[in-house]
């Protein structure tokens, strides 16, 4: 049975991201503040659920939410400021739009929500000042495999996710012939001999290995 809170404030958010270890498409992070007598036992880590529990579990989360947010961010900037940052910017990115602030906040990871802020970039959102000062305002803690202990962490896995998947399904239309419908943009065997034969899309992260070394690309 997930735990309902981490801390001893009512508004406390839950935050995740998904598809970090992709070759394509963006990283999507998720914020999610449920109520306090938020209950559901199918809920939990979305890696551990199927994607038709996940598309069940989608609007249950979004009607019974105080409030949630999803954000992607795109390739060109994972490529400019990293993957592990632009996960972490995600997540504070969503922070931001949510419409109640919270009081406290609890990331899924091992990693500060406050790292890294205000980074220096010419692609994606840029933090005003006022932005910053908010962020760093709100105490949180980074808790480990977070997304299989607390419902707030599961929500937010569950809804960046699938708003991530149906991203995805979406630019499948555009490029089938990597489908991305399936793979979602993981590193399958079947996406890598398609970036082999047609090479990159304006989807792919360039940062990122592409293919093996045997298969290397002449770009």
């Amino acid at each position: 049975m997930l735990q309902k809170n981490f801390s001893t404030f009512l508004l406390e958010t839950g935050t995740d991201e998904a598809g970090r270890g992709c070759l394509a498409g963006p990283v999507t992070a998720a914020a999610v503040i449920l109520p306090t007598d938020f209950e559901n036992s199918i809920l939990n880590d979305s890696k551990q659920l199927s994607e038709k529990i996940r598309e069940k579990l989608k609007p249950i989360i979004e009607a019974q939410a105080l409030t949630y947010a999803v954000t992607h961010l795109h390739p060109n900037e994972i490529d400019e400021i990293n993957i592990l940052n632009a996960s972490m910017k995600g997540m504070q990115e969503c922070i931001l739009k949510l419409n109640t602030i919270p009081e406290y906040i609890i990331v899924d990871g091992n990693r500060a929500l406050n790292a890294k802020l205000g980074l220096k970039h010419q692609f994606g959102k840029k933090f005003t000042i006022k932005e910053i000062e908010l962020l760093k305002s709100i105490p949180n803690q980074s808790i480990i495999k977070g997304d299989s202990k607390y419902l707030s962490i599961a929500a937010a896995s569950v809804l960046a996710k699938t708003y991530r998947d149906e991203y995805m399904d979406k630019i499948h239309e555009e490029f089938p012939m990597y489908n991305w419908k399936k793979n979602k943009g993981y590193p399958t065997k079947e996406h890598r001999e398609a970036i082999k034969k047609y090479g990159p899309t304006k989807y792919h992260r360039m940062s990122f290995r592409l293919l093996p070394e045997q298969l290397k690309l002449d770009l």
